[in-house]
């Protein structure tokens, strides 16, 4: 029983969000219905004009996903749907990494060759935009992670700590901890006097540093919700870690008595 043609123009569609072209596609998914075809049977089967038909196999035949018989006239077959995917996502796969190397280099270049965008601060608005971004922070960072922040910020990326202890230092200051504290890892949960209220424990407030080189510092605001400030400003770290100081040896001096 042929295929609707509400279900190939469905798998047209996912063929070429995998690389393919309209008609490669329509070509392919119609060598998949016969054993083997010739370039006559595979237009009158896919509807793809004539003229197209052959450069449209010599390219599937580049790919491998066709096959091609040395009779005359030609026969062509499809490879199996399983190898042709595999094939097809090889090279999706090889393409993301060409580009993540290149544009990884274009932006490292930037960053280097622009110095003054160091001293930029950048707003970061909105609670799940602030938590992705502490996680990524988290997650790339190469040197160590200091937090200091309420249980409900560090609640929310407790799970990509827990997944870097071990692998770096990192010291949390917070109100509590769920759970039990990974090796590799320091929770101080003794906080100031000015945390210890009701409404500061509620919120999303808190500072990150990562790598002693960038900072992202949250503030909870009551009615246009959570803002945080990230920098890699000299000035900017060189204050938020003063405050670092300030509220560790409070912390630590707390929890030797």
């Amino acid at each position: 029983m042929p295929p609707s043609p509400d279900t190939i123009q469905s798998v047209t569609e996912a063929l070429k969000s995998l690389g393919l072209t309209k008609y490669e596609a329509l070509v392919y998914v119609a060598l998949l219905q016969v054993k083997n075809a010739t370039a006559t049977e595979i237009h009158e089967i896919s509807g793809v004009p004539r003229a197209s038909v052959y450069p449209v196999l010599d390219r599937l035949s580049g790919r491998s996903l066709v096959t091609v018989s040395h009779t005359t006239p030609k026969r062509f077959a499809a490879f199996p749907p399983a190898e042709a995917i595999d094939t097809l996502m090889r090279e999706i796969g090889a393409r993301a990494e060409y580009a993540k190397d290149v544009l990884g280099s274009l932006y490292e270049e930037r960053t280097e060759s622009v110095e003054e965008g160091r001293e930029l601060i950048w707003n970061v608005v909105g609670e799940v935009n602030i938590t992705n971004r502490i996680r990524d922070l988290i997650i790339n960072a190469n040197e160590r992670v200091d937090v200091l922040g309420s249980a409900v910020l560090i609640g929310g990326v407790q799970d990509a700590l827990r997944m870097r202890a071990g692998e770096i230092p990192i010291e949390v200051i917070t109100d509590h901890w769920d759970g039990e504290v990974p090796a590799g890892m320091m929770i101080h949960t003794k906080m100031p006097p000015v945390w210890d209220t009701r409404e500061q424990k509620n919120t999303k407030g808190g500072v990150l540093f990562v790598d002693g080189r960038r900072v992202l510092v949250v503030m909870a605001g009551d009615d246009e919700g959570s803002t945080a400030l990230y920098s890699e400003s000299d000035g900017f770290i060189r204050f938020f870690s003063r405050y670092w100081d300030l509220v560790r040896s409070y912390v630590t001096a707390r929890s030797q008595k």
